[in-house]
């Protein structure tokens, strides 16, 4: 879509992407009975739907459909196959779902392209461990970190599993959604933010590296590290400190120092 910027008094003709709105951009989807009679429970949390299986039958069923009923959420019948495509796990999903609401979560590009772009963001790349993910989304959020890269592929998904690990705070947690680590490292570059990856063998630290206030920061899994798609777009390597023979801490507790030490950096400068 072509719209008119100005610089310098000129008018700039620039054409910006439309970007489309997938429903995995919007909800986080919760699966499993209980998981589901929770979200329905929390009344914080905006439910707006649940998909339950044709053949779910019996109290469990029945707790779930006056649960939604008195929340006033819609409840859809479909195939028991048709409910593990949309959950995404076969064997947990209990023949019963709901896509919760996520206000904070947006496409990457909505928010690159946006009025107020995040000032810095973490790109999980190749972090396949729920738990992880989960712990990530916590503390960035309480860190105040505006904006967090989860993939759609090659990263876990955002389930009940990542939730309970978040202790709730992924339904409220700034995630950004992209398809690959890659197509993100790729729309940080061109929206002008620097890749900053941490790295064991790095010879400046996070404490001491001079660091940009806008910059993307790559988290990348324990096994492998950041992928090779991403890996050639990173332009500086810092490392964490470590001493008493430890090589490395795992990736929610090296998240944990990069975020609270981006806040100590934001308040030092604000002072």
């Amino acid at each position: 879509m072509p719209i008119l910027a100005h610089a310098g008094g000129c008018a700039i003709l620039l054409h910006v992407r439309e970007v489309e709105v997938s429903p995995k951009d919007r909800f986080v989807t919760v699966y499993g009975r209980k998981p589901v009679l929770e979200a329905l429970c929390d009344l914080r949390l905006e439910v707006d739907k649940v998909v339950l299986a044709d053949s779910a039958r019996g109290p469990a069923a029945r707790e779930i459909i006056d649960a939604a009923r008195d929340r006033g959420v819609q409840v859809q019948r479909a195939t028991a196959q048709r409910v593990k495509v949309l959950a995404g796990n076969g064997k947990q999903d209990q023949g019963v779902l709901a896509d919760v609401v996520a206000p904070r979560m947006r496409p990457l590009a909505a928010a690159l392209s946006g009025p107020k772009p995040p000032r810095s963001v973490l790109l999980l790349d190749g972090i396949t461990t729920p738990a992880n993910v989960g712990m990530i989304l916590r503390t960035a959020t309480a860190a105040g970190v505006a904006g967090i890269v989860v993939p759609r592929k090659g990263v876990a998904g955002i389930d009940p599993l990542v939730v309970k690990a978040s202790a709730g705070i992924a339904f409220h947690a700034p995630v950004l959604r992209c398809y690959t680590a890659e197509e993100a490292a790729g729309l940080l570059r061109e929206a002008g933010y620097p890749l900053v990856a941490m790295d064991a063998g790095a010879r400046d630290t996070l404490f001491d590296a001079d660091l940009p206030e806008r910059a993307a920061f790559v988290l990348g899994s324990e096994s492998t590290g950041v992928t090779d798609g991403v890996r050639g777009k990173v332009s500086r390597w810092v490392s964490i400190p470590m001493a008493g023979g430890v090589e490395s801490l795992n990736v929610a507790s090296a998240a944990a120092v990069l975020c609270f030490e981006l806040v100590r950096r934001s308040r030092r400068s604000s002072r």
